[in-house]
């Protein structure tokens, strides 16, 4: 085990911590050891002891506070404190491990915490920009969108379109009408496109309802739209609207387009169906019963304070690196791996064949993190944080834990929303008595989104100590991450397993509630795995098909089984060979052409096919681009040497030229080629004979024939 002043040193940090009113069973010597600091032990840090306090943080060390509750509070006082200048942290210990069955045995775990607080803060990564000048545009019913425009119209430039229903008579904002073609964007560049075929233009339209009371036939109701199809032709309708010319039934129907900064969809269905929409739209559907008329949305208050906050510029990080070069997308406009477009929640990322690469629209891109996951090769890696600031901290709270004596440590990782909340409901749970709480040895650890680390994090995570990796899952996923997350940790559990690691050591936990949560995590703990006797030292890299390879060198070093290969789940699995049909194979080489990874080469002194297992991605694009569907990929980790090292998979006799003797290509090959063109009339006699020649050859043979016409003879 490495020892902890290994890593970024944090003794001029001072640590201050609270034992909450002695609610929880704080052993000061301990932590103190573990981080290599004297921790003055507190009962009322926020309250009487706030003294001490502002005597930290009138250093200029960043100050480390164990309390995440008074935030608020400390940064009042900090405030209202005179040369008050170090920075401050926070740190949650209460509900994490202070408020618990367990809380006696949790100081390693509380130790790895602190720990953890005391890292630098990630180095900062580009943004991206959205700039809204707050044009709203609001889809649905009249007379429920004119209410909430009425709420927004002091901050928001508002206009409506109607989708039927009575309105106000007065008419205070823009109504347009007819129907929708299209709704696209983002926050600040959202482009609405629809065609307008109704004769009334509501836009000139008084509401005086002139119209509704002439039509004999009751065609035009409240919301001044005519029901064609109740029609009869009068035109009364347009001899009362003479004035204002609103209505005109010899109108062509006509497209438009216009831009918005913001929309809200009070519509029964979404104008957009992924799971995670566009930042900027926000989707209001009618409540249920007697819907906008019956009552008001429980959404409908919070989503206006949203609307009104945004107006100005905003940044978000970019959340992803994308190296094309790397991408095993396609390969001559073939497509191969599509594990990141299928994935995405947010359809931020489409192909882009014919430039043998994906695009991912950063506007749209959430963070998720779930392409990054998936992505075999490394292509795209998520950056908010980096892998290598993601696996210091692993390391430091592993090896924090294993010092103060920890064992059997579980790395929790919940989203930083829901996940976090219900961490801390637990947490309070177990104070009051309802439940056990988190575990001693499970050491909670946010992150933006669940499904931004995968197999490389999850088995460098094990290596560098921990005995399980779970993730915490709250219904706030879309589903594919989910699946996605669940074929990963299959691999994940193949290799290990494979390599004699008994157990299970990747568990997807998906609760719904407190009580789920807690009885799934009692579970987890319950469970025994084997894993190597010593741990890792090597640092999570960049890039990710390095981290898995040092991890499963540190695997394979310490296993307890070494077949000569493991089979592997037959979806998403980065690791794997590819089987060669050598009846159907012509050597063309077309295969080596198309892989991304190198994994397939040729030979450049005679006809051979030369695979290198360690580079497979098992991305496809061989079997698809193979013209005889000679190649058949097939998933698994083999263990020997050869895996590193290129293997013939297929060679033939070369074809000699039959005038020169030199050898142009392959035996299987030229036969295919004159059993193909041996019956076509172009080919017959000397010209199929040419067929067996070189390039030089064919030239020659050409200009010395007899009897062949040429074209200075005509």
């Amino acid at each position: 085990m490495r020892p902890l002043k290994q890593y970024p040193s944090h003794h001029n940090m001072p640590t201050l911590i609270c034992d909450c009113n002695k609610t929880m069973p704080l052993q000061e010597k301990i932590l103190g050891t573990a981080l290599g600091e004297k921790l003055p032990l507190h009962s009322s840090l926020c309250r009487r002891e706030a003294g001490a306090f502002q005597q930290a943080i009138k250093g200029n060390d960043e100050v480390i506070v164990a309390c995440t509750q008074e935030k608020r509070l400390f940064a009042e006082i900090g405030q209202n404190t005179e040369g008050a200048v170090a920075p401050i942290r926070f740190v949650n210990i209460r509900e994490t491990g202070g408020w618990s069955k367990d809380a006696s045995k949790a100081m390693p775990k509380i130790a790895a915490l602190l720990a953890a607080a005391h890292l630098p803060e990630p180095e900062p990564v580009p943004t991206v920009t959205f700039r809204s000048a707050g044009r709203l545009l609001i889809i649905g019913a009249l007379e429920p969108a004119e209410r909430v425009a009425a709420l927004v119209a002091d901050v928001l430039d508002v206009a409506i379109f109607t989708q039927g229903g009575a309105g106000a008579q007065e008419r205070r904002f823009p109504v347009l009408g007819g129907k929708i073609e299209s709704l696209k964007g983002w926050l600040g560049a959202f482009e609405l496109k629809w065609s307008r075929d109704n004769p009334i233009d509501l836009d000139l339209c008084t509401r005086c309802n002139a119209c509704v009371a002439a039509c004999p036939e009751g065609a035009i109701g409240l919301d001044y739209q005519i029901d064609m199809a109740k029609c009869a032709s009068h035109r009364v309708c347009v001899k009362v609207c003479d004035a204002a010319g609103a209505i005109d039934f010899g109108r062509e129907a006509a497209a438009f387009s216009e831009q918005f900064d913001l929309v809200l969809d009070l519509r029964s269905s979404p104008a957009f169906l992924q799971h995670a929409p566009p930042q900027g739209y926000f989707f209001l559907p009618p409540p249920p019963g007697e819907g906008w008329g019956g009552g008001t949305h429980p959404e409908l208050l919070p989503t206006i304070l949203k609307l009104r906050e945004l107006v100005g510029e905003f940044e978000k990080p970019r959340f992803f690196a994308y190296k094309q070069k790397l991408c095993a997308h396609s390969r001559n406009e073939t497509v191969g791996c599509n594990a990141c477009v299928d994935i995405c929640s947010a359809e931020a990322i489409s192909s882009d064949k014919s430039r043998q690469q994906i695009k991912v629209n950063a506007n749209l891109c959430v963070g998720c993190g779930a392409c990054t996951s998936v992505c075999p090769t490394g292509a795209l890696t998520y950056v908010y944080p980096r892998a290598s600031e993601q696996g210091l901290k692993f390391k430091t709270l592993l090896s924090t834990y294993a010092a103060a004596g920890g064992k059997q440590a579980v790395l929790l990782f919940h989203s930083q929303e829901r996940g976090q909340a219900l961490v801390e409901e637990l947490g309070r749970a177990a104070q009051l008595g309802v439940a056990n709480g988190m575990p001693a040895n499970v050491i909670p650890l946010p992150v933006w989104h669940t499904a931004s680390l995968g197999i490389d994090a999850w088995l460098s995570a094990i290596a560098m100590g921990a005995s399980q990796v779970a993730v915490l899952t709250t219904q706030e996923e879309a589903l594919q991450y989910r699946e996605g997350l669940r074929e990963q940790m299959a691999v994940a559990e193949s290799i290990l397993n494979g390599l004699g690691y008994e157990g299970t050591h990747f568990t997807l936990l998906q609760s719904k509630d407190l009580a789920d949560l807690d009885q799934e995590l009692a579970l987890l703990v319950a469970r025994r795995q084997n894993v190597p006797p010593a741990v890792a030292s090597f640092a999570i890299a960049p890039e990710k098909r390095g981290t898995l390879e040092l991890a499963l060198d540190h695997f394979i070093e310490h296993a307890i089984a070494r077949p000569e290969a493991i089979e592997l789940p037959a979806v998403g699995s980065p690791f794997g060979t590819v089987e060669v049909n050598k009846d159907r194979c012509t050597l063309c080489l077309s295969c080596v052409s198309a892989c991304p990874a190198s994994a397939l080469q040729d030979n450049p002194q005679q006809p051979q096919l030369r695979f290198i297992e360690k580079n497979c991605v098992q991305c496809g694009l061989c079997a698809t681009t193979c013209p005889e569907d000679a190649i058949t990929l097939r998933p698994r980790l083999l263990l020997t040497r050869e895996r590193k090292e290129a293997r013939v998979v297929n060679e033939m006799p070369p074809y000699a030229c039959v005038r020169c003797g030199k050898p142009f290509g392959t035996l299987k090959a030229i036969e295919a080629m004159l059993g193909k063109l041996s019956g076509h009339s172009m080919f017959q006699g000397a010209a199929l004979e040419r067929l067996k020649m070189c390039g030089d050859c064919r030239v020659i043979d050409i200009y010395s024939a007899e009897n062949e016409a040429k074209i200075t003879d005509l």
